[in-house]
Order: structure tokens, then sequence, then C-alpha cells
């Protein structure tokens, strides 16, 4: 017989803004062990070096999860000109350096090479799977890797600031599944010089911003305690990038149960969305022209 899974029926999101040196499922945890919740996850990991936005599900929010992770997220980061390490990162060893350094117009010049649609190769060092196993177990065990390069939207990289002539800080909003490091990387190598990022930090994510996230601190310290609660965003605010219907009467329990119901709104046909009742989400699904056929259920809230 299975066994049930302990902790409290709580459904919302927590925004976090993650410190270096944690990883993003240490954050998960904290969060659930915070709020005694029975199930939790989060749109879309940080390197544990990285600091920033993470936002952490709950409940019936991680049905929502995938589309936070596809929506655009914003980064800042710093860019070390003069060494290529093996992980792209300051945490890697060296590998490749130089003694060039760009030119402020040379890195300006160098960026539309990596906007709009681009192929992009993932680091060594990443969750990425290859043969069933991720790729960073396989880069420490010292195998060398061939990564395929894969598809990114990049909607915009912006020179931030040169603060030496060893380091810029750029900006850059993009799609789902983006790596920083290999931007700073493939332009270090296309601007002849080599690079690696030393700081990065996610300053959005989707619908959310850093505006009301917890810190580390807070989250230890009004752990367990009524006004944890207060942070927690509803679980709704994960789907605004969806187009909201409102089920019709007698519609939410139909669309609980899995089955199509009518709903109202503005919608094209075969646009996923997801149908609110009394204000709370009931389903996300296909809007099939006047009717819904429901993906996901969510539970009453």
């Amino acid at each position: 017989m299975a066994r049930k899974r302990k902790g409290r029926d709580i459904s919302g999101w927590l925004i976090v803004d993650k410190p270096a040196g944690v990883t993003s499922t240490s954050v998960v945890n904290k969060v659930k062990w915070a709020l005694e919740a029975k199930k939790a996850g989060h749109a879309g990991t940080l390197d544990p070096s990285a600091t920033g936005l993470l936002a952490v599900a709950l409940g019936e929010a991680t049905k929502t999860v995938p589309y936070v992770t596809d929506a655009l997220k914003a980064y800042s980061f710093a860019v070390r000109w003069g060494a290529a390490t093996n992980t792209d990162d300051a945490e890697g060893e060296i590998v490749e350096t130089s003694n060039l350094r760009p030119t402020e117009d040379a890195i300006k010049e160098a960026i539309p090479a990596f906007l709009g649609d681009i192929m992009q190769v993932p680091p060594a060092f990443s969750a990425v799977k290859i043969d069933g196993e991720r790729a960073y177990k396989k880069a420490r065990d010292g195998e060398e890797l061939e990564l395929s390069a894969r598809p990114l939207w990049v909607d915009e990289l912006l020179l931030a600031d040169i603060p030496d002539d060893d380091t810029a800080i750029l900006e850059m909003t993009c799609g789902k599944g983006g790596y920083v490091r290999s931007i700073a990387r493939d332009m270090g190598r296309r601007l002849g010089c080599f690079g690696h990022v030393v700081t990065l930090r996610r300053l959005w994510s989707g619908p959310f911003d850093l505006s009301k996230s917890m810190t580390w601190e807070q989250i230890e310290t009004m752990a367990r305690t009524p006004a944890f609660e207060d942070h927690l965003l509803p679980l709704e605010q994960g789907l605004e990038g969806l187009p909201e219907l409102r089920a019709l009467e007698g519609s939410a329990g139909r669309l609980r149960n899995g089955n199509p119901a009518e709903a109202i709104g503005d919608a094209e046909f075969g646009d996923t969305v997801w149908v609110s009742h009394e204000g709370a989400a009931v389903a996300i699904g296909t809007y099939r022209g006047g009717l819904v056929q429901p993906q996901r259920v969510i539970a009453a809230h």
C-alpha cells in the first residue's frame, strides 16, 4: 500500500531571492519545510553560484510551472575577459587564456550575433541529459562531451557597464532553456579574447520579479509562523501569460472532473487558456470555440 505524502495542502507561489552557494533544490526543500507543505517545485533552475529570483510553486501551483518556465526571463551578469574555463564560470579550471581585451565598441558590435533566434551549445557542466545521464556528471568523470546546439530566443542583450578592462556587465532577456554561461563563452570566442561568467543574477521570470521576494534569512526567521503565509502569491499569478476564460454556470464541476465545458472570454480557437470560477483557477486547457478541453485540472483551493 502506497504511503501518504505528509504535509499541508497549501497552494500558491513563493518568490525567493536565492543567495549564492545554495542549490535551487535546497531552496525548494527549505520553503517546503518552512510551510510544512505537502508538495513543492520551482520554475527554472539557477546554478548554485547564481543569485536572484527563484519562483517556488506549492501544491496546485506546481501544475502552472510549465507556463512560467516557458516565459521570458531577465538576467544581469558579469563577464571576465581573458580566460575560458571548463565550466564557463569562475568555479571551473582555466583552460585557455588571452592578453587581448575587447573595446566597448567591439562588445557592442558583437551583440547583434546573439539576438533573436540563435543556436546555443549548453555548457559541458550543465543538467542537459546525454544518454539518460546529466552532462555535468559525465564532465566530472573526465569524459569529452559533444553537446548539440539548441535553439534559443534572445529578446534583448545590453552592455550595461564596463567596470574595468577585464570585465563587462551585460543584461539579457531570453526564453526557455538559455544558458548565460554559454553567451559569455561564445561572445569571448567571437571577440578573440575568451570569457566566462563571474556573477549571475536573475532579475525577473515571467510574471514574477524580486519586489515581493523573500530572502534566505527571512525564510529561516519566519518559518512555520502565520506571518510567513502572508508572502504567498496566488497560483493564478503563474498563469498571467495565458488568456483567462470564465466558467459558465455548472461548468466548473465538469472541468474539474476532466470533461469539456463551456467558458466565455477572449481567446482564439486552439489557444491554451485557463478557466476561472469566482476568481479561482479550475482548469488549464485548449479552447475549442466555446468549449474548453481541460489538460490540467486545478483542485479547489
